[in-house]
């Protein structure tokens, strides 16, 4: 071989192999940048469920954080609140978020207990179980409704805590509380109106059996006990003692999964009841209702309220 085609060849290698290195170098920065961005290769956008399911959860905090604040009396966890559209169905709050502002204020810290046991969400609406524990302990249902980040309305129905627990034993809380089912929702919702509609509207009870698991039922009202056999003789009960239990109307039924809270109004006690809110929250098994809590209070006459929204208004 000629001395000159050997260098040639050499000179040949030996671009190949500068170029070789410059392709490779180029390569780590890429991966470098990529790195540095939180980019990987072949990564992908999240999901449109993914990104609800991320708002969802951050919502749920900001709620439970807000509840929590009636406790702390820390007011950093209320600038979730829209100041200039939060509109309030407290009949016993003014409207407006100064109103829970002012609340705060009054707070001693830890002088209460505020237990949010369980917390879901659908679509713009979260809505918890809440233990209040103080000079006078209460259960609570609270509903807020979400415009973006802020939340921009209130609903909720409060009643006190009985002293002991219910003929079953069980507590108005006590039980599961994390959502399961998630592709069944709607399915579970249209089932609570169903039975809600027939059985306390409409008063078939022939039909309540088949909206349960019979025995199989766990009942965390305070006056009943579990099954339904236990059911039927506390109606048995109220209707000797005239006491009235009537549903009128559905406002508003929600739910995240097996679990759905149903809102309606209607009247309860002696002498044809007094107007009265219901807050009803179910858990179902494969279609029928295993488990059910619930928070009972008076609406008050309107000349008692606080703000002009009324105890409903969804």
């Amino acid at each position: 071989m000629w001395r000159g085609e050997t260098l040639a060849i050499s000179f040949s290698i030996r671009k190949q192999v500068v170029m070789n290195f410059i392709h490779g170098l180029a390569g780590v920065v890429v991966t470098g940048v990529a790195l540095c961005l939180g980019v990987e290769a072949g990564s992908q956008e999240p999901s449109q469920a993914e990104k609800e399911a991320s708002v969802a959860a951050a919502r749920k905090e900001q709620v439970v954080a807000l509840l929590k604040s009636l406790e702390t009396g820390g007011a950093e966890a209320a600038k979730v609140l829209n100041p200039s559209r939060y509109v309030e169905h407290n009949l016993d709050k003014s409207d407006g978020t100064q109103a829970f502002l002012n609340v705060l204020k009054r707070v001693s810290p830890h002088s209460a207990r505020v237990n949010t046991v369980r917390v879901f969400q659908d679509g713009d609406f979260v809505f918890t179980h809440t233990e209040y524990t103080g000079s006078a302990p209460k259960i609570g249902f609270d509903i807020f409704r979400f415009e973006g980040d802020k939340i921009v309305e209130h609903w909720d129905n409060v009643q006190d805590k009985p002293e002991k627990p219910n003929p079953s034993g069980h507590t108005m809380v006590d039980g599961p509380t994390e959502a399961s089912d998630a592709s069944k929702m709607e399915i579970n919702k249209r089932i609570v109106q169903n039975y809600i509609e027939d059985t306390l509207i409409h008063g078939r009870l022939d039909k309540m059996a088949s909206y349960f698991h019979d025995e199989r039922y766990i009942q965390h009202n305070p006056r009943t006990g579990d099954g339904l056999a236990a059911r039927r003789e506390t109606f048995k009960a109220r209707a000797k003692q005239g006491v009235v239990l009537k549903f009128d109307r559905i406002h508003k039924i929600l739910g995240e999964g097996n679990f759905v809270l149903a809102v309606s109004e209607g009247r309860y006690g002696p002498s044809g009841g007094m107007p009265t809110c219901f807050y009803d929250l179910f858990r179902l098994e494969d279609g029928k209702i295993a488990e059910h809590w619930d928070t009972v209070a008076v609406i008050p006459e309107k000349v008692q309220w606080k703000n002009g929204n009324g105890k409903f208004g969804f």
